[in-house]
């Protein structure tokens, strides 16, 4: 989710030009794959530079295709600051057993 300075930068129509221009350029290219691992189709247009307060008025950083990559879910969730929580790709709290059963992940539900 978008902090809320950055909200303005992608609601505005001249981010979602460029993000649309940047993905017909990918399209052309290689059908849009994802950047970062070229496996998976690409979703979503991920600033190389993050976009801060202090960076968020400078079109070179905003809307220039050169810090632009297109990427795949997966992939953009990996980058540091993104995904869930935040932190990077979010880690399973749980996996199951032969029988369905969930078996816990968390360090606190470890036995010692």
């Amino acid at each position: 989710m978008a902090k809320p300075f950055a909200k303005k930068i992608y609601n505005s129509r001249s981010w979602h030009r460029c993000r649309d221009a940047y993905i017909k350029k990918r399209l052309m290219v290689d059908g849009g794959l994802c950047e970062e691992c070229g496996r998976q189709q690409g979703y979503i247009v991920h600033h190389k530079i993050m976009i801060s307060e202090d960076n968020s008025g400078d079109c070179d950083v905003v809307l220039n295709e050169r810090n632009l990559k297109y990427v795949c879910k997966d992939c953009h969730d990996a980058y540091e600051g993104h995904g869930a929580g935040g932190h990077g790709k979010a880690k399973p709290l749980c996996t199951f057993d032969a029988d369905g059963n969930p078996i816990s992940l968390r360090e606190i539900d470890r036995k010692t």
